[in-house]
């Protein structure tokens, strides 16, 4: 009986539902981590027992033990989502009796107002990047630093995007280069002239033939992302900003320059590589209240201006 329950239990089956992820759906290394991760909560809470026992009572457990360790609103959803995908595969890929994945129900998502980093702020942010050394040589670690930030901003990139990029593939001429998004998805991303400029000067400072835009300063290895936290939270501070400044943010910051500057939102939608327009409303649309109050001065008219009040 011991030797069913393994065989049946989460851990016994998470490697086969990490291939399925990997090989069927070409999902990309950082959402199999992700994935992984978020079923270890389940596997937290249910045990070692058989995926096929699993009810009622146990996603209510896993819930309120999701609520009890103050994980937020938008972890706890992906934990859920994630569990009713491997139920998914256990019932369909496994042929296994299994909780119905229709029957786990997703909370709600709170709406929050996008940061973003404003002009201003940029600034400072930038200006706090050492570029050079006490005789005038290129500080390679600021520069670098730099450079990342310039291209996220410049291109609006999520930073697996950014941190796998190859040299070559930018097209100098078109401003322009061919990646592989979110999903396995090719897609062609545009760079401004600023960001260009600033991986030129990167590029001609570098020593090594590492193919990686991005790499350590002997070399030896693409950057990765246990790499970068360091630098964005010490250039935050020395900037004196209150805002947690990640990556992220500076994408967040880059879609509401479009927005503010009257990019229309379909093309934001495809700069910034979203598979659907809904998503790129959902965070954007209505960020802009000037243009919103322009907007709502221009068209709420009615027949005559005559105001009727005496």
């Amino acid at each position: 009986m011991t030797e069913r329950l393994h065989e049946h239990s989460i851990e016994a089956l998470m490697p086969g539902f990490l291939r399925h992820l990997e090989v069927e759906c070409r999902f990309a290394k950082e959402s199999i981590v992700k994935y992984r991760d978020c079923m270890r909560q389940v596997q937290r809470v249910y045990g070692m027992g058989p995926i096929t026992s699993f009810t009622k009572k146990d996603l209510l457990e896993l819930k309120a033990h999701l609520i009890a360790r103050n994980l937020s609103v938008n972890r706890q959803v992906s934990v859920l989502l994630i569990l009713k995908r491997f139920l998914k595969h256990v019932a369909e890929d496994c042929n296994l009796p299994a909780f119905p994945p229709e029957l786990v129900i997703i909370p709600r998502r709170p709406r929050r107002e996008v940061a973003y980093l404003s002009t201003e702020e940029v600034l400072r942010f930038v200006d706090s990047i050492k570029l050079t050394t006490a005789r005038e040589n290129a500080y390679m670690p600021g520069l670098r630093f730099r450079t990342l930030v310039e291209v996220l901003m410049g291109t609006a990139m999520r930073i697996s995007e950014v941190l796998s990029l190859d040299r070559g593939q930018i097209d100098f001429t078109t401003a322009e280069a061919k990646i592989i998004g979110k999903g396995r998805k090719e897609r062609v991303v545009f760079f401004t002239e600023r960001a260009l400029a600033w991986v030129k000067r990167y590029l001609r400072a570098r020593e090594d033939e590492n193919p990686a835009l991005f790499v350590t300063c002997d070399g030896l290895r693409r950057l990765k992302r246990p790499d970068i936290w360091r630098p964005f939270t010490q250039h935050r501070k020395l900037a004196g900003l209150n805002k947690r400044v990640t990556p992220h943010l500076l994408r967040h910051t880059a879609a509401t320059q479009l927005l503010f500057n009257g990019c229309p939102v379909g093309h934001i939608k495809e700069i910034l590589g979203h598979e659907r327009l809904e998503t790129t409303c959902r965070y954007y649309l209505g960020l802009d209240h000037r243009a919103a109050k322009a907007a709502h001065a221009q068209y709420l008219t009615y027949a005559t201006n005559r105001v009727g009040i005496t």
